[in-house]
């Protein structure tokens, strides 16, 4: 019996949306990307649309239209004493001009104390849904018991963003990420910007608008940079006062460790203009360091002592003044979204 071509069709048709679909998962699951969401994935992988900067906002911060603007950004403050001594002595010294807080990780006061003898640094809240480190466990700042999606069996955070993106339910999600809010406060940190510890926030649209709702009702600006644009549509407009990083830039495990400084000088070197960030891990290499992260490499302690070797190099100091970059921080940005905060 001959078959149809209409039925052929069918066939192919399935087929290549078989393929398509499972090639999409592919990639998602290989780059480490938990996007379950259909139209958001879809987004990712074809929409080019790029969302617009806040008006004029090189200039509202007192720089020229054309000026490479930069924040240097240190994460995970508070994971541990190795990761606090290097982030305060970049702070310090002015090898970052700004860093975020893990509120629910172990020394987190360490960080409350540093901010209350310097209240000028630009300190925002790493938002802190997972628990990633073998040995090294935290949960919420709520009791867990009013998150129980957020939790697993051993009364953590769960280990895998990807685990967190597909359990957690967005009312749990919501009150967690005041609750952070809050206590910071509550421990004398007043807070520059938010951003999410992991990305985790970033692989769910309802997770994200809840994000870019509660920084807003809060007074604080979101970090947001441009390849999250797919989020934003006609159901979901870009905020008016939301300013977007133009491009950020973070190691990752396809840079080698003998071309670390090469990595980051390349960065500067070709900085375009417009608002940029590059985010790094501090640490020391030391025994607290290596005991924690002793079960990977990448964000390790090996990792975080080279970004602190590099960021405090009189040659990264000399590439930025080469290029004419412009630091800026969160908190001048907060001052210009919310200027009676």
């Amino acid at each position: 019996m001959k078959k149809s071509p209409y039925l052929k069709t069918l066939f192919l048709i399935i087929f290549l949306g078989v393929t398509i679909v499972g090639s999409i998962k592919i990639y998602f699951n290989v780059n480490d990307i938990p996007i379950y969401d259909i139209r958001l994935a879809y987004n990712f992988m074809f929409n080019k649309n790029k969302i617009s900067q806040y008006e004029n906002l090189s200039e509202l911060l007192g720089f020229n239209k054309d000026d490479k603007l930069l924040i240097l950004h240190a994460d995970d403050l508070g994971l541990s004493e190795s990761v606090n001594l290097a982030s305060f002595d970049a702070l310090s010294n002015g090898y970052v001009n700004s860093a975020s807080v893990m509120i629910p990780a172990p020394k987190t006061i360490e960080v409350a104390n540093y901010f209350k003898d310097n209240p000028n640094a630009d300190l925002g809240l790493h938002l802190t849904f997972t628990a990633e480190w073998k040995n090294y466990k935290w949960s919420g700042i709520s009791p867990n018991d009013s998150i129980p999606s957020l939790i697993n069996n051993k009364g953590d955070f769960f280990e895998k963003k990807k685990t967190f993106t597909i359990r957690a339910n967005p009312l749990d999600v919501k009150k967690e990420l005041q609750a952070q809010i809050d206590y910071a406060k509550s421990i004398g940190i007043n807070p520059t910007h938010l951003d999410s510890h992991e990305g985790a926030l970033f692989y769910s649209p309802e997770f994200f608008k809840i994000y870019i709702e509660v920084g807003n009702k809060n007074k604080l600006p979101v970090f947001v940079p441009q390849v999250l644009a797919p989020h934003f549509n006609s159901d979901f407009l870009k905020p008016n006062n939301l300013v977007v990083v133009n491009k950020m830039y973070m190691a990752d495990k396809n840079v080698s460790f003998e071309d670390w400084s090469t990595y980051y000088i390349d960065i500067l070197n070709n900085l375009n203009p417009g608002l940029n960030e590059i985010i790094v891990h501090l640490g020391y290499d030391d025994n607290e360091m290596q005991e924690i992260t002793s079960q990977r490499i990448a964000f390790g302690s090996k990792w975080r002592n080279l970004d602190y070797a590099v960021v405090s190099s009189p040659e990264f100091k000399k590439v930025l003044t080469d290029n004419n970059i412009k630091l800026v921080t969160w908190k001048q940005i907060k001052n210009l979204l919310y200027p009676t905060n």
